[in-house]
């Protein structure tokens, strides 16, 4: 009879110096280790794949099938995307590669133990804001307020659960701007909407080390089945019930599917510069997405990008032009946010001091806190 507190776990591996390893850290954790023959059924089974990686997926398939296991964990020398995707399907929850990365492993567990504490057949108990960041044209900053506003979210307080997703249906720059090579994308969800749950979606997910969960769109043309209206309507609503905060690049399209995330969206951040074609084409925006009643006028905050103060055009002069008050500015520093760019980092991490940072984190704070965002519009985030 295992202690009260600990969980039961089972070994499919073979390899005995990978298995001293995970006995090691199971046990660290607080889970009693069953032989493989016990009768009882392991709360968690931790299996090998080797080089028979299908014969072994038909036995896990069969083991969650019979009860004789309710979680499995897979650890693998290669992560061929066929197999992960394969995994996933029948259920698996955890896909570790190899050699073992100890506090991944550690990681996994916890949340094995969170899932555990849940009751069962509920998502978490979360409702969360989905926040879309669009261009009022291309080329105005939109994938960087994006990726900086949701690290920053992310690193505002502890336990904050927050998803960034691209919409750019063609050629999406957020792994770039995060250096992360994701496994999967969209693609995967709009190919098998039908099996879309909770522990799916996550399986999907890529996790930066900030802490943010990320769907990236697929990098090429690849044939994979567009997201629909009704399919991004599914997404973002268990999105909610998983995340506090979900932001979205939503890019420059007015496509249906487009429309469909932005008229979803708690908060529609529009981004202009000082510049008369973005002011022009802001205007547009703001009057046909209200009027078409997509998005009311009251869920739209119009972010200024690379704002300085010696600007020909006044923010006075860009109000009047708009028909809405700019809601934060953030500062024109080409400089910081390239090397962040280039570099694959977050300007969190490249420049924590430097203004444009602070105010993107300023703004962050200004999105999770009414009281502040209400102080916030009035300083219009300027520094």
């Amino acid at each position: 009879m295992a202690p009260s507190g600990t969980h039961r776990a089972k070994l499919a591996v073979t390899e005995a110096g990978l298995a001293r390893k995970i006995t090691e850290l199971l046990q660290g954790a607080a889970f009693e280790i069953l032989p493989a023959k016990d009768p009882q059924a392991a709360e968690l089974l931790i299996v090998h794949l080797g080089p028979e990686a299908e014969a072994r997926l038909s036995s896990v398939e069969e083991a969650l099938r019979k009860g004789a296991a309710e979680e499995v964990f897979l650890v693998s020398e290669t992560a061929d995307p066929k197999i992960l995707m394969q995994a996933m399907r029948i259920g698996v929850k955890e896909f570790l590669p190899l050699p073992l990365d100890a506090a991944e492993f550690k990681s996994a567990l916890e949340r094995f133990k969170e899932r555990k504490t849940q009751a069962p057949g509920k998502a978490a108990d979360r409702r969360g804001s989905v926040v879309s960041v669009f261009g009022s044209k291309g080329g105005v900053g939109t994938t960087t307020i994006a990726v900086n506003l949701a690290v920053s979210l992310a690193q505002g307080q502890a336990g904050r659960q927050v998803a960034l997703l691209d919409m750019n249906t063609l050629f999406g720059e957020i792994p770039l701007f995060l250096e992360i090579a994701p496994k999967f994308h969209w693609g995967e969800i709009t190919k098998n909407i039908e099996r879309l749950d909770a522990q799916f979606l996550q399986n999907t997910l890529t996790r930066h080390k900030t802490g943010i969960q990320v769907l990236p769109s697929p990098a090429y043309l690849n044939g994979h089945v567009r997201p629909t209206p009704e399919i991004m309507s599914r997404l973002l609503g268990l999105m909610r019930r998983m995340f506090d905060f979900v932001v979205i690049d939503a890019g420059q399209s007015t496509d249906d599917t487009s429309l469909k995330v932005l008229e979803t969206s708690d908060l529609l951040m529009l981004v202009t510069i000082l510049s008369l074609p973005c002011l022009a084409n802001t205007n547009k925006l703001v009057r046909s997405l209200s009027d078409l009643g997509y998005v009311p006028k009251e869920r739209i905050r119009v972010i200024l990008n690379r704002f300085h103060k010696r600007s020909e055009i006044s923010l006075a002069d860009a109000e009047a032009g708009i028909g809405k008050e700019i809601f934060w500015a953030i500062p024109n520093d080409y400089d910081t946010s390239m090397a962040a760019i280039n570099s694959g980092k977050p300007l969190l991490n490249v420049a924590p001091g430097a203004a444009i940072t602070k105010s993107l984190v300023e703004l962050a704070r200004a999105l999770a806190d009414p009281g502040a965002a209400a102080a916030a519009a009035k300083k219009k985030g300027l520094f």
